[in-house]
């Protein structure tokens, strides 16, 4: 259990550094010919910076 608790805390710090790199560096996200705002990428971000802190403090 404790591996699967730090693969998923480190998965959702790649997602979390993704998603901090097209905040600075204002990277286009286009799904479907709809262009998604930055501060979808901000949000996604907190939310995954989140949780991938908190399941890796619960795999201690």
């Amino acid at each position: 259990m404790r591996t699967f608790l730090k693969l998923t805390a480190v998965i959702f710090g790649i997602i979390a550094l993704l998603h901090g790199l097209r905040l600075v560096y204002g990277w286009e996200a286009v799904i479907g010919g709809v262009e998604i705002p930055l501060w979808a990428s901000a949000a996604a971000f907190l939310a995954a910076a989140v949780l991938g802190w908190g399941l890796w403090r619960e795999s201690r």
